[in-house]
């Protein structure tokens, strides 16, 4: 059932057109290790040979090349153990952000608090380098999704199912911010409203 998650969340990625063609990538954690989708494979028509099973070092267990942004995925891992669901993929409004190198901290609507506060923008790396993994990992230490600058996005979270509510969430949240941009600018939240929503965001953890 785990490849089955995975297989309907991409599906459901593309559909709602979150990415497309060969890009992004999809992973969980389980007891027997870390699934993720492949190399070249392509998240809107995934099949059970589309995700290999690796360690928790990132060395495959079966006879798949995993996704070349693998090590993102295992350093997440890492250093949030409260996480077992990542996505990341290039939406068209968050990418458009990333390669403007604009992260999305203004505070326009209770929403974007209640999930995330704000979303950091991480340096740009080298695809699938190591600087990219540490770049990106910094800001997930008390974050749930940031912006990959000239790349794309990464949401985490306890499954894939919340995962993907971030990640479409972060998509809302940055189309409304350039919906705002074109029309002369965002009334902003004050700081007490701002305080005041993470207060209640905290209350009901």
């Amino acid at each position: 059932m785990k490849e089955e998650d995975i297989i309907n969340i991409g599906e459901l990625l593309y559909k709602k057109k979150l990415t497309f063609s060969t890009s992004g990538n999809i992973s969980m954690r389980t007891k027997k290790g870390i699934l993720i989708t492949t190399s070249g494979s392509a998240l809107g028509f995934l099949d059970k040979d589309d995700i290999v099973l690796t360690d928790e070092t990132g060395k495959e267990l079966e006879d798949k090349k995993a996704s070349s942004e693998k090590m993102l995925h295992i350093e997440i891992y890492k250093r949030r153990k409260d996480v077992n669901a990542i996505i990341h993929a290039h939406p068209v409004y968050l990418t458009s952000f990333a390669a403007c190198n604009l992260a999305l901290n203004e505070p326009i609507m209770s929403e974007n608090i209640l999930y995330f506060e704000d979303i950091p923008l991480a340096p740009y790396a080298m695809p699938s380098s190591m600087e990219l993994v540490e770049n990106t990992v910094k800001y997930l230490e008390d974050r749930d999704v940031v912006l990959m600058a000239n790349h794309g996005a990464v949401a985490i979270a306890k499954d894939l199912k919340h995962a993907f509510f971030k990640l479409e969430t972060a998509e809302y949240y940055a189309q409304v911010m350039l919906n705002t941009m074109l029309l002369g600018g965002a009334k902003k939240l004050s700081k007490k409203d701002v305080k005041d929503l993470i207060n209640l965001k905290k209350s009901s953890l």
